[in-house]
């Protein structure tokens, strides 16, 4: 997918500096409610889908295509679109066509949106949001209603240049306002006004081929999402790349709006998808397992894979074919076109899984392996999506997320420098190596790193700072809680005694 932006900077807890940045501290539900709150402000532009068939032995045909999509802007809520500047520029850089995304962009909605709209249908109380389709229904309204006054029965006219939600909302109106007209799409941007009589338009009303029942008005403003349905329905692995905030998309424009909760969240997912494929996750793992130099994108993943070097001529490796109306990406590069990186992640994918498999029989694969031995081969990755820098190497959606294993955390204890905030501490370690900071009480502070040798520099380079004490933490001496008990525990202990001193006392008798 590609979006009108990724992370939001817009504050949270009503807190000026705070955004969405990536925190090693950040558990998955922490991370979750940050990145809910970027997709609910920004929007899809381009989704892209590669459809890979197994057509015979180890040959895959691929059919990619790119959708553009727009919300859809039929019923009572307008949708408010925000745009990032850095994502818009990178977006331009690569030649996408924002044309299409505003003039032509397929409409959807999710299931909370669909349900509101047919209420409003049905009770004719729905109303048009955009400026523009106001204008064309002035427009519209003015010519049948200069024209009608002096047509006979049965005289129709055309309105062209109609678009999108614009050829329901024209023909709702129309209806809704004169009870001698009936109306009918012709295709092509063109609608059909006919003037009728009072009788004749009721017979029309009841006829199975009026086209704005609710039920085709519904399908239509539904758009693209009668494709998730599909996709949703046939159950099929579902393969990307960095995937999450792709599937939080998923959820929230063609679903339900994305729920508070982590965990219903990943509930929600899994009954959609049963089986996610996150290349990241794959290929990370392939760098341990096989000789396969690291690569910092897609692009360079799957560069690296059809190399001649990784896997010389191997005649089981599976071929993958372009469909004929596909054939461009086989001919040129189409970064962050999202039909072009929808055709690597399923590429990556096949050529990943064969090396698994080569690895996992020491080279001895039969030939023409099937996808099922693919799926085997990668079982371990199944529903692991992969989580940039957080307290997991990736989300299980099947499952109990497991915790990654990190460095040791860091205490660093300040003396005589006042007033420092998690911002200043930072980047004081930012020229020597990458921490992420956490306050832990007025003077110290918690350092998490994911290098071991960075964990080393510092506790090496500043056992002489003036100012700083940096040390390992350790639960029991620097943890606030564990301060607190010992301390509430030492004051207890201690009236404890005093107690016990002065109520043991002898008394004295005359």
């Amino acid at each position: 997918m590609e979006f009108t932006g990724l992370h939001s900077t817009f504050p949270q807890n009503n807190e000026p500096s705070s955004g969405f940045v990536h925190s090693l501290f950040d558990s998955p539900a922490e991370r979750y409610l940050k990145a809910r709150q970027s997709v609910q402000r920004f929007t899809v532009t381009q989704l892209g889908l590669a459809v890979f068939s197994n057509e015979n032995s180890n040959k895959y045909v691929v059919h990619s295509y790119n959708f553009f999509l727009f919300p859809s802007t039929l019923g009572v809520t307008d949708v408010e679109l925000t745009l990032s500047a850095s994502s818009i520029q990178f977006l331009s850089h690569y030649g996408f066509d924002y044309n299409k995304f505003l003039k032509d962009g397929i409409p959807y909605m999710n299931e909370v949106q669909e349900k509101i709209l047919s209420q409003h249908l049905l009770a004719g109380s729905w109303k048009v949001s955009s400026a523009l389709d106001r204008d064309v229904l002035k427009k519209a309204i003015d010519e049948v209603t200069c024209w009608i006054a002096a047509a006979e029965e049965e005289e129709t006219m055309i309105l062209q240049d109609l678009s999108g939600c614009q050829m329901f909302e024209v023909q709702l109106v129309l209806r809704q306002a004169l009870q001698n007209v009936w109306t009918q799409p012709l295709g092509d941007k063109k609608v059909m006004v006919k003037k009728v009589s009072p009788q004749h338009r009721r017979l029309l009303e009841n006829s199975p081929y009026d086209y704005c029942q609710k039920e085709l008005i519904l399908l239509s403003v539904r758009g693209f999402t009668n494709l998730f349905q599909t996709l949703v329905k046939a159950k099929k692995p579902l393969v990307g790349h960095n995937m999450l905030m792709d599937l939080m998309h998923l959820h929230d424009k063609f679903y339900k709006p994305l729920p508070e909760s982590y965990e219903e969240f990943k509930r929600n997912i899994h009954n959609l998808f049963p089986v996610l494929v996150d290349t990241k996750t794959v290929t990370k793992s392939i760098w341990k397992k096989c000789p396969f130099p690291r690569a910092s994108n897609l692009l360079e993943v799957y560069e690296v894979l059809c190399s001649s070097n990784l896997n010389p001529q191997d005649p089981t490796c599976p071929v993958i074919a372009l469909a004929s109306g596909c054939s461009r990406y086989a001919e040129k590069k189409s970064p962050h076109e999202a039909g072009y990186d929808a055709f690597l992640c399923g590429s990556v994918l096949l050529k990943s899984a064969h090396l698994l498999l080569c690895s996992s029989t020491d080279g001895a694969v039969e030939a023409d392996p099937s996808f099922s031995q693919y799926l085997t081969v990668l079982a371990e990755y199944l529903n692991k999506v992969n989580f940039i820098r957080g307290g997991v190497s990736s989300i299980n959606f099947a499952g109990e997320d497991a915790p990654c294993q990190h460095p040791p955390l860091l205490v660093v204890r300040v003396q005589g420098w006042p007033g420092l905030n998690e911002r200043q501490i930072y980047q004081e370690f930012k020229a020597l190596c990458r921490f992420d900071v956490r306050r832990l009480s007025k003077n110290q502070f918690i350092l998490l790193s994911n290098k071991f040798k960075h964990v080393r520099l510092v506790l090496r380079d500043y056992k002489q700072h003036p100012h700083l004490r940096v040390s390992i933490y350790r639960h029991w001496r620097h943890s606030p809680r564990v301060n607190c008990l010992l301390q509430v525990s030492g004051i207890v202990a201690l009236w404890s005694l005093l107690a016990f001193v002065l109520g043991g006392a002898p008394c004295c008798s005359f």
